[in-house]
Formats: structure tokens, sequence, C-alpha cells
């Protein structure tokens, strides 16, 4: 059974840094792609940055790219979101999720994430 587990979430001051965990079970990174994304009260779900399996691509939402790094360790099947100069527009639920349809790091469609984890909140004010 596929799992992913997010935490590392909290409340931080505009200008800090959190890093996300996303623990996965079931499959190991070289399986799938994993995709971050967000999704604020109000707001649609948005694609923050993704890796594929083979690790060496990546790809960021405009809203991360030079904030962002998505990062992961394949001994501890886990991906990384180091997130930096955080702003208070970054507030959200992120979660993670593996696409297991297309295999693809993808951010722009959802269709081929069909195993997501439950998400953790971030939320940056002072």
């Amino acid at each position: 059974q596929l799992q992913l587990v997010e935490s590392g979430g909290g409340l931080v001051q505009p200008g800090g840094s959190l890093r996300l965990s996303c623990a996965v079970s079931g499959f190991t990174l070289d399986d799938y792609s994993i995709g971050w994304f967000r999704q604020a009260p109000g707001k649609e779900r948005e694609g923050v940055s993704c890796i594929d399996s083979s690790g060496g691509n990546t790809k960021y939402g405009d809203s991360a790219k030079g904030r962002f790094i998505i990062s992961r360790d394949n001994a501890k099947n886990t991906v990384y979101l180091q997130m930096n100069s955080l702003k208070p527009e970054d507030t959200a639920v992120y979660y993670c999720a593996a696409d297991t349809v297309f295999g693809l790091c993808v951010l722009k469609s959802f269709r081929g994430y069909d195993s997501w984890g439950q998400g953790t909140l971030v939320t940056v004010s002072s």
C-alpha cells in the first residue's frame, strides 16, 4: 500500500525558513515522481515543485523559484522541500503526491498524482 506522510509545517515569521518532509512507504523514490502542492483557503491547488524518479529532473512553480529547493534522500525514502524567504502568501496546506500513472514530474496537471499525503499546514505570519 502506497503511503505518503508530510511533516515539518508550522508557524514561521516572514523571511524565515522551514523544511517539509514527505516520507513514503510501499514504494521507493526510484519508482515514481514526487510533487509538492499547496492549497490556501479559498484558492485553487497549486503546484510548488516536483522531482522525477531518477532524481535528476526538478521543476518549480513560479512562486517557488529562487526560494524553495526540492531534494530527496533515497536511503530514508523521503523527499524534502526547503522553503526560504517565506512570505505570508506562502501560507497554505502543503501536500506531497506520487505520480503513479504517468511517472512524470509536472506541476500544471494533477492527473497522474493519485497517491496523496494528508498535508501539513504552513503559516507565515508575524
